[in-house]
């Protein structure tokens, strides 16, 4: 990747738009002050105290971190939060990002806001040293009338955007906003707009998903196809060549330090290796970086190997920003492409 080509892609970024269809949480950090620690008089356990509280958009909301710091032009978050304190925060996090417009987000009593609470031990000399997380999540199905609303949304965005980005984020299938309905759905828009790019990422695996671009990392490969998790990139490339053909789209399996393969329909298949380490990493946010930044460069034109070195480039970024979930813009892209 050129300075130039890479210029060339990150000037089409500002004319998207993407709508991002998933699992919206509130990332909450307490971060707490070790030399304040305190014991308890009433329970005789110790006390931390915190000293700060910021929060910011997660899951989905970390894809769209990604992309507003892209500078895409219109980014359209469809999901859904509570009317509690933390969906009032997740909002106003999500409205605070360029380009956001939150026309087809949902506030509903019908669900709670999914947060993730993490507190943080902040050391002066080292970095911060995460404690045990604190999850709120929905445990029971999406009310049909939710799911309603997240449908018409899809159907009603289909028409205008340039490109989706699909997310599953929870653990048990139909309590977010990936549920069969919306896949359904999905498939429909698919049907009218076959040239629509849709790329999809879920924690739980892609299986049965309609025929979009497929993005997992290689343990979700590993369950998906039986390829061993052991199998280095070529011994890989056939498994995900055969997945692409299979899907009739592109098809991305990230390899951690290993780096990134993508494979087309056609059968072709590249690998591009990750970046080297330049000191303490943090890999929390890394594979929504690598799903934003490969669906905005495929949508300004990149080619399949140009969006996957756009993404390791990002991913770069991503984990070297520690106690955070991280975003790449575009100066940070450029910076390494310019240094070769």
């Amino acid at each position: 990747m050129t300075p130039a080509r890479f210029n060339a892609l990150a000037k089409k970024f500002a004319t998207l738009k993407i709508a991002v269809v998933g699992d919206f949480c509130l990332d909450r950090y307490l971060e707490i002050d070790p030399a304040k620690q305190e014991v308890s008089i009433e329970t005789n356990l110790p006390v931390h105290n915190v000293v700060r509280v910021r929060s910011q958009p997660g899951g989905a909301g970390t894809i769209l971190n990604n992309l507003a710091a892209l500078g895409v032009g219109e980014i359209y978050p469809v999901g859904f939060c509570g009317e509690d304190g933390e969906g009032f925060e997740l909002r106003l996090a999500l409205q605070a990002r360029p380009g956001a417009n939150l026309r087809h987000f949902v506030t509903t009593a019908l669900r709670r806001t999914f947060t993730y609470c993490k507190p943080l031990l902040m050391h002066p000399d080292r970095p911060p040293q995460e404690l045990n997380r604190l999850d709120s999540k929905n445990w029971t199905p999406t009310p049909a009338l939710v799911q309603d609303r997240i449908a018409d949304a899809a159907v009603k965005l289909a028409g205008q955007m340039d490109a989706f980005i699909l997310l599953d984020q929870v653990d048990v299938p139909d309590t977010g906003v990936m549920t069969a309905k919306v896949l359904d759905t999905i498939n429909d828009v698919i049907n009218k707009r076959p040239d629509l790019l849709i790329v999809a990422d879920s924690r739980r695996g892609l299986r049965g998903y309609p025929p979009v671009c497929l993005k997992m990392n290689h343990a979700e490969l590993s369950a998906l196809t039986g390829c061993p998790g052991k199998a280095t990139p070529d011994e890989s490339k056939p498994v995900v060549s055969a997945l692409a053909h299979k899907q009739g789209r592109n098809v991305f399996v990230t390899l951690s330090e290993r780096g990134i393969l993508g494979a087309s329909p056609d059968g072709t298949v590249e690998h591009v290796p990750a970046l080297p380490v330049r000191g303490p990493i943090d890999i929390v946010g890394a594979g929504d970086a690598v799903t934003a930044n490969l669906t905005a460069s495929l949508a300004a034109g990149a080619t399949v190997r140009e969006a996957m070195e756009i993404a390791m480039a990002a991913a770069s970024i991503v984990i070297h920003q520690l106690g955070t979930t991280g975003t790449a813009g575009v100066p940070d892209l450029r910076s390494l492409f310019e240094a070769g």
